[in-house]
């Protein structure tokens, strides 16, 4: 349903998401910024491609705020073919900031007027690369610091008893407690050890993968 202009050309088409878990909220506009189309569908990649194409044949630019999922839609509306743009949600909030009615269906025709218009701040999306190895660098140092608080607080839990005082009766008791959580804080080290270790290699190994990836397509 693809718009004309004087000459028989069709008319570029923009469109704009405003994404939710469950729900997507999308508006189509012409170069003029006439409304073609506003409704919504699910928030899959493939069900909004497939709005997007029926909508929006000649669709230029498709822009929707960086957030929770921008990074999963970048990606796979991007290996679909489609010309997507994700928007620096802070800069995109002082445009629908104008707006009179704060509602999806509100905010979806702004952000379409915004791609529209070139009036946007873009954010560069990371490979799905780049993030598995920030994932894995993020989560080793995370369980380096648990390694270090247990290893820390072993001796501490090996530490005989202050201030005891003659016929404490919660004297056995209390060192039946240190000496449990002693076995405990090691079985947790060990684990924590361990997963370290292989987070290292599998880091190290997947570093090795894409550069000898490189190196081919170079």
């Amino acid at each position: 349903m693809g718009v004309k202009a004087e000459g028989g050309f069709a008319m570029e088409q923009f469109v704009g998401l405003d994404v939710s878990l469950a729900e997507t909220s999308l508006c189509v506009v012409d170069s003029h910024g006439a409304t073609l189309w506003q409704g919504k569908c699910g928030s899959s990649p493939e069900a909004i491609a497939a709005t997007v194409r029926a909508r929006a044949p000649k669709v230029a630019r498709i822009g929707f705020e960086s957030g929770p999922l921008s990074s999963w839609h970048w990606h796979e509306l991007k290996k679909l073919g489609l010309p997507v743009i994700c928007l620096d949600a802070r800069h995109a909030k002082a445009a629908l900031s104008l707006q009179l009615n704060k509602s999806d269906r509100n905010d979806a025709l702004g952000l379409a007027q915004i791609v529209r218009t070139g009036w946007y701040r873009e954010v560069a999306v990371k490979s799905s690369d780049s993030q598995l190895i920030r994932s894995l660098i993020t989560t080793r140092a995370q369980l380096v610091r648990m390694r270090v608080d247990l290893g820390l607080s072993g001796p501490m839990l090996s530490s005989p008893l202050l201030g005891r005082k003659r016929g404490d009766q919660t004297v056995p008791s209390q060192i039946i407690g240190r000496c449990s959580a002693r076995k405990f804080s090691c079985t947790v080290l060990r684990a924590v050890s361990a997963a370290v270790a292989d987070l290292t290699a599998a880091s190290a190994a997947f570093r090795v993968d894409t550069s000898v990836v490189a190196k081919i397509h170079a």
